[in-house]
């Protein structure tokens, strides 16, 4: 098997590598199911309650992938605005850290009582947690530009605005999409710790639900469904990586 092929192939190898001792393991010790289920069992559930692990994953995408969009839209914004001021930075870094240290579980209590039970705080938790690491590889990314560069382009006529447009914004593309399926897989997290609290759908409520029925193996399929999004969702981020920051990278390594 050539390398690329073998690169292509290894997720899959190690993903069924996983599945077998995993397997082999919960036979071998005769695990009980309501400790650990067999991925067998898993199967089954998945395919027993496929409709509500469908319905519920649709719902869980959606609004993760709202939250996400806000998290993306706002701290590309509120990441250039500290990138080009540092009295902006001074202002509000120190806040922004103090916010981001607040678990994100104590704050969905406040916004059920804003918002009521339902998508609107979910999509709000996934906001939350997904808006820091943007926020932050966009300002590092403005931050990297080279003082010398800055007095160069000064000294051939730039004004500030031109260097963050021609200058620091491409420079801030890579992190950015860096950040993005960083990002992405926090906002699933957001989503799902809202659906768990205050929600009467998604993903996070569907396993509440099992776990109050001690039904575990339906546990387990949602967290499988809740990983199988998170991957594909990663997986796009990357390619819209490499789509639009190709030129940031210098080759593929062995």
């Amino acid at each position: 098997m050539t390398s690329s092929r073998w690169i292509t192939a290894a997720p899959w190898l190690w993903a069924i590598g996983l599945f077998v001792l995993w397997e082999g393991s919960v036979q071998v010790f005769d695990i009980p199911v309501i400790i650990l289920p067999a991925p067998s069992d898993i199967w089954v559930a998945t395919v027993k309650y496929w409709s509500p692990i469908w319905k519920n994953s649709v719902q869980t995408l959606y609004t993760t992938v709202v939250g996400f969009v806000m998290a993306v839209v706002g701290g590309m914004a509120l990441g250039l605005a500290i990138g080009w001021s540092r009295s902006i930075y001074a202002g509000l870094y120190p806040i922004m850290i103090g916010f981001n240290s607040i678990p994100k579980v104590a704050v969905v209590p406040i916004l059920v009582i804003w918002f009521g039970i339902g998508t609107i705080p979910a999509v709000i938790t996934a906001f939350l947690i997904a808006f820091f690491p943007i926020v932050v590889n966009v300002a590092t990314g403005l931050a990297t530009i080279e003082p010398e560069m800055e007095d160069v382009l000064r000294a051939l006529g730039a004004k500030k605005h031109d260097i963050m447009l021609k200058v620091g914004i491409p420079r801030a593309m890579p992190y950015l999409f860096g950040s993005m399926k960083v990002a992405i897989t926090l906002a699933f997290v957001g989503s799902v710790i809202s659906e768990s609290i205050a929600a009467n759908s998604g993903l996070g409520y569907m396993m509440q639900l099992a776990q109050s029925q001690f039904n575990v193996p339906l546990v387990w399929a949602g967290l499988v469904a809740l990983a199988v999004l998170g991957i594909i969702m990663y997986a796009l981020m990357a390619w819209l990586e490499m789509r639009m920051t190709g030129w940031a990278h210098r080759g593929n390594r062995n």
